[in-house]
């Protein structure tokens, strides 16, 4: 079992294609997203657990269609008619829209928009029936809207990313190292992205390398 990691670093993103490995756990979503045209009611949802790559991915299809962005909490004060000039809009985290009057009714006020002319993205981590929606209309819209999902990332993608990050900081690790941390971390983008931060941190102040050893101090591991 993992502690809370020793330190609270700001971890900047970035959200390239080169940057977003592909696995079994990503494949159907990415190739969902690429075909974003043909999506049936200009909509789709992306479903996926904490971690599991959502942002980067949504990053990707903006990118590729010049959407705007608002997250699902933030509706009721969101101004639509600007979200929607930009043709095609993502909304992050929709779940945050649920329970609230205003920020339901914006989003459906979107949605019929967006949708008309160009093509709607919404991500959370469960289907829409699980989050609690108040307005009928929404509800019914977006669960007839089109499914894709992210699975928790599996190993090969874990290992993957903590190769690119401890790569991109110019930091040799041991061959052990790797699989010692893909076993006992939580299985989470972005915990390797902070878990990679927190050994670079430490190693620099206590001049120590970046070892087995340092991982399961910083971890909380007897091994």
């Amino acid at each position: 079992m993992t502690r809370q990691l020793a330190f609270d670093l700001p971890v900047s993103e970035t959200f390239r294609r080169e940057d977003f490995f592909v696995s079994p756990t990503n494949t159907t979503a990415l190739a969902a997203l690429d075909a974003w045209q043909g999506w049936p009611g200009a909509k789709m949802l992306l479903v996926g657990p904490q971690g599991s790559g959502k942002t980067h991915l949504a990053h990707l299809w903006m990118q590729a269609t010049g959407a705007a962005l608002v997250r699902g909490a933030a509706l009721a004060t969101a101004d639509i008619p600007e979200l929607a000039g930009h043709g095609s809009v993502c909304v992050e985290d929709a779940e945050g829209a649920a329970g609230d009057p205003e920020a339901e009714a914006a989003f459906f006020h979107l949605h019929n928009i967006v949708t008309r002319s160009g093509a709607l993205l919404v991500t959370a981590t469960t289907p829409p029936r699980d989050w609690g929606l108040r307005l009928p209309d929404l509800a019914s819209r977006l669960q007839a809207a089109p499914l894709t999902r992210l699975d928790a990332p599996d190993d090969a993608l874990l290992s993957a990313v903590l190769v690119k990050l401890f790569s991109d900081r110019q930091i040799v690790v041991p061959p052990n190292l790797i699989p010692y941390l893909v076993q006992r971390m939580e299985r989470s983008l972005a915990t390797a992205r902070l878990l990679v931060a927190t050994l670079d941190a430490v190693s620099l102040a206590h001049a120590r390398p970046v070892t087995r050893q340092l991982a399961a101090s910083i971890l909380g591991t007897d091994d």
